[in-house]
């Protein structure tokens, strides 16, 4: 079974994690599963870019980002070629690194 390893992140994951998952299932999806809170604003369905990650090892072995996604992740805060929607991005076979932005775009946050 996969692996996800969450590299640390100030407030969402300070220690970082590392989490089990089934090939077919989003990061997203994954890290919601493990009290990793990710924002998704839209609720997962590529309407936004709260929930854009860096993908610091495997990226390849995901499916390319259809073009919605390349045109959401042009509006992301600090896009770099490692970067996805965690909501879009599916986990395969092998295991992840990823690092969760500092910032996102969410002109409304559920937190404030």
């Amino acid at each position: 079974m996969p692996k996800i390893v969450f590299l640390p992140h100030e407030t969402i994951c300070p220690e970082g994690a590392v989490i089990e998952v089934e090939p077919g299932e989003s990061i997203c999806e994954a890290a919601l599963r493990n009290d990793i809170e990710i924002e998704h604003a839209c609720e997962m369905s590529c309407a936004c870019t709260t929930c854009h990650v860096y993908i610091r090892e495997g990226f390849d072995s995901l499916e390319e980002a259809d073009e919605l996604e390349e045109d959401y992740l042009d509006k992301a805060w600090g896009v770099d070629p490692d970067s996805r929607l965690s909501c879009q991005a599916v986990v395969a076979d092998r295991d992840l690194i990823v690092e969760l932005p500092k910032y996102t775009l969410n002109m409304v946050s559920e937190k404030h």
